[in-house]
């Protein structure tokens, strides 16, 4: 709840720091005295729209700090500091402060870290809920009328978000394998020329390499060729170099023993004869290894070719070719298969939205129940707040299939009919603000609302009525805030009587400045200020009298 609500130089408020309590706290105080101020420096603080004109005349920027306090955080709440990652700890207090600078721009804190306006904004309606004369928010807003009236149905919205997401799933696998499918079905024609082509060809990993390489030997063969020719007619010829030392060392042969030093000639010519046989063997291996086959070369180089422009045309390397007919199978086995994996992911798909079917029609069964429930305590509180001519209904539709969510298939708005005989109208077509404000008082107390704002604000909901109906409505909020915090800023004696703490509004003038103030009345001042309300500017002993009876009888 609220606990302290700190000012600086907002319009005409110059410095004001007010305490808060739980239960019913009033604001009253002269039409015009600044009691609007008060809820704009509130709205600032949580998010609103940064409006420049809120600082004070000659003052440089305007702050508003306001204090929460919870024994558990709401939820909301919770997941929202989660997300922003700022810790609070059990028990610690929330501290929010926007600063608003004349010549524009604003910053935002809280617990004294920086956060971005659009963090206040997020977590404001966990913090305060205002109901006023041009309310859009709260109540009013349609987006929020399903998750009250699941709030007062009761059951377990769980199993229900979770059947939602299981048929989500299963419906988005079924649609992206039929994509999937589709799309290979599209290419199978192509797919099947290509992997054709890749089959005719056999690529072989490494084969590149390995043809490269025999191609480069026989072009060398092709240059050296004569040369290599020349060199087979020397060494095979009668007249060979080689015949002659071996001829040579036939004859040495013969007559070596008969000197030593021939002996020692023979030996070197034998290794001569051996060096140049060979010598004409490693001619005829590299002869053989650059042998130059024109039909072969031919043969290679057109292998090259078809290997590397098939390797262009599916944009890799020629080594990657046998994984690409891989691909190519498998996807063409799946084009095969692939209406057997559909119906298994249809018949997923199938049972999952059926579960949820079953799940959203049940929750659209107890919405329909407790509408009925709802609609019944909401006319009960109608004649008391002068609505007795109002209808109250409350909508639950089913919506289009595309629509659907993890909340069920209905699309939940609160209407009414303010005269008799006319349609049923959204919340926020009533005309009246008056009347606005007494129907979601209404409505409030009907739904015994749990887990809303932790404060909750009606700014002048009594506006153009009295007696009874001014009583009514201060039993009401009376009653709203006996679990929780509610402020009232209002006209009416008869609720200003039933608040816990009471808090005048007023307005000074000096020379020049005008200042707005607000105070906590004591019970003395309390009596006076609700005197002032019943009789005017000229308080009478009769109005004393009559206050002291309204303070006695709540």
């Amino acid at each position: 709840m609220l606990t302290r609500l700190s000012i600086r130089n907002i319009v005409l408020i110059e410095a004001l720091d007010l305490d808060f309590a739980r239960g019913l706290g009033v604001l009253t105080g002269e039409t015009g005295a600044g009691k609007s101020i008060l809820l704009d420096a509130l709205g600032l603080v949580i998010g609103n729209r940064a409006d420049t004109g809120l600082v004070r005349a000659g003052e440089a920027r305007a702050s508003v700090t306001a204090t929460f306090e919870f024994a558990e955080l709401p939820a909301l709440l919770a997941a929202a500091l989660e997300g922003a990652a700022i810790e609070v700890e059990a028990g610690e207090p929330l501290i929010l402060r926007r600063q608003l600078k004349a010549d524009g721009g604003s910053r935002a804190w809280l617990n004294d870290q920086p956060v971005s306006v659009a963090l206040l904004r997020e977590i404001g309606p966990a913090l305060v809920e205002i109901h006023g004369q041009h309310d859009d928010r709260g109540l009013v807003n349609a987006k929020g009328h399903r998750e009250l009236l699941d709030r007062f149905a009761g059951g377990d919205l769980a199993g229900l978000e979770a059947a939602f997401k299981t048929w989500r799933r299963a419906q988005d696998a079924l649609d992206l394998a039929r994509e999937e499918v589709a799309r290979a079905a599209e290419d199978e024609e192509l797919l099947t020329a290509h992997l054709a082509e890749l089959e005719a060809l056999a690529p072989e990993e490494g084969e590149e390499e390995t043809l490269a390489l025999a191609r480069a030997d026989m072009q060398k063969g092709e240059r050296l060729s004569e040369d290599l020719e020349g060199l087979r007619f020397l060494w095979d010829g009668a007249d060979s170099p080689l015949a002659a030392l071996r001829g040579a060392a036939r004859r040495l042969d013969r007559i070596a023993p008969e000197h030593a030093l021939l002996a020692e000639a023979l030996d070197a010519l034998d290794r001569a004869v051996i060096e140049a046989g060979e010598s004409e063997a490693k001619l005829e291996e590299a002869a053989q290894a650059l042998a130059f086959d024109p039909a072969e070369l031919d043969r290679i180089e057109t292998r090259l070719f078809d290997l590397r422009a098939q390797a262009r045309k599916h944009s890799c390397n020629v080594d990657d070719l046998p994984g690409k007919m891989a691909t190519m199978r498998a996807a063409l086995d799946a084009i095969e298969g692939g209406s057997e994996h559909i119906a298994r992911l249809e018949a997923a798909a199938q049972k999952a939205a059926l579960d949820y079917r079953d799940k959203a029609s049940k929750r659209h069964d107890l919405r329909r129940s407790a509408a009925r429930r709802l609609d019944k305590a909401v006319a009960a509180e109608l004649a008391p707040l002068k609505l007795d001519a109002a209808r109250f209904q409350t909508s639950v539709v089913k919506l289009p299939e595309a629509r659907w969510n993890a909340s069920g298939m209905d699309g939940v708005e609160f209407l009414i009919s303010t005269n008799p005989g006319a349609d049923f109208a959204p919340l926020a077509k009533i005309a009246s603000g008056g009347e606005l404000s007494r129907f979601i008082l209404s409505l409030k107390v009907a739904l015994a609302e749990e887990g809303g704002a932790a404060t909750v604000i009606f700014d002048e909901i009594d506006r153009g009525v009295g007696g009874a109906v001014a009583d009514a409505i201060g039993e009401r909020l009376a009653r709203l805030a006996s679990n929780g915090q509610l402020l009232a800023v209002t006209h009416s004696p008869q609720v200003a009587a039933r608040g816990n703490r009471h808090y005048m509004i007023s307005k000074s003038s000096r020379g020049t400045v005008t200042k707005t103030s607000v105070a906590p009345l004591s019970e003395a001042e309390r009596k006076e200020e609700i005197a002032r309300m019943l009789s005017g500017a000229q308080v009478t002993e009769e109005a004393r009298a009559q206050a002291d009876r309204l303070l006695q009888g709540v």
